[in-house]
């Protein structure tokens, strides 16, 4: 198949947007590893799917920002920070939703992060504030995995439904949230928060996943093996000791 390399669209950003003297870009292209055509972005954008049939890889110039699995900022977020991202498992873990159809710049209008997360909804019940860290585990720092209400006092924050990172992600900008169902969530479930980071703001960079373990390679098989003299003889099955019933 040829590939479509078009003229890239340029996006208005909109006011209102980031903080002072903000910048933001984002370009799509249709296929993984950036192949395709390509489409250029420099403020939200309702339905990309307008201009592109797929989304099949991103990279985020300047940010930071959020996709959205449906047009119209609707279904599933996925933020997505200055860096490349190849494949769409690279801006999400779950295995069922991998679309991107709309994206918007975050609002990031401080260096400070502080957050507050209640147990019930209306900013009620036990509470747990986060002052300028990261928590991928709510339960270790004593607090459950019911959120229900949440006020981001500074910066940008995302929550995640399990530990780890891990799961549908939720976007907390500066506000009230007073209940969950105002961060997009079905449930009030958070299990691990973290701070979206900005170039502008953090100058030692934004967030990056832990890269997996590598797989040690498989050994070469000797071609000319040499036979052991003395094999060890294999165990005798009738020996081995059985449970007692």
């Amino acid at each position: 198949m040829t590939e479509q390399q078009g003229t890239p669209d340029q996006l208005p950003a909109e006011k209102g947007q980031g903080g002072a003297g903000a910048t933001y870009k984002l370009a799509v292209f249709e296929f993984e590893n950036f192949r395709g055509k390509k489409v250029e972005l420099s403020g939200e954008c309702k339905n990309v799917l307008e201009k592109t049939q797929r989304v099949g890889s991103v990279i985020v110039e300047s940010g930071p920002w959020v996709g959205f699995e449906r047009p119209g900022f609707a279904g599933e977020q996925f933020v997505l920070e200055k860096g490349e991202y190849p494949r769409w498992s690279t801006w999400t873990n779950c295995q069922s939703i991998y679309s991107l159809s709309s994206f918007r710049p975050l609002k990031v209008d401080s260096a400070d992060h502080k957050l507050n997360l209640f147990e019930n909804a209306g900013f009620e019940g036990r509470k747990m504030e986060i002052v300028d860290d990261d928590v991928p585990s709510l339960w270790a720092h004593g607090f459950q995995d019911r959120v229900a209400s949440a006020k981001a006092i500074s910066g940008t924050w995302v929550g995640y439904m399990y530990p780890g990172y891990r799961g549908s992600q939720y976007v907390f900008e500066h506000g009230d949230f007073k209940h969950w169902n105002d961060w997009g969530a079905t449930a009030p479930q958070i299990q691990s928060v973290r701070r979206v980071r900005d170039m502008q703001w953090h100058k030692k960079g934004c967030y990056i996943a832990p890269a997996p373990a590598p797989t040690p390679p498989n050994p070469t098989p000797d071609p000319n093996p040499v036979p052991n003299p003395n094999p060890t003889p294999a165990p005798n099955p009738k020996s081995q000791t059985q449970p007692q019933s």
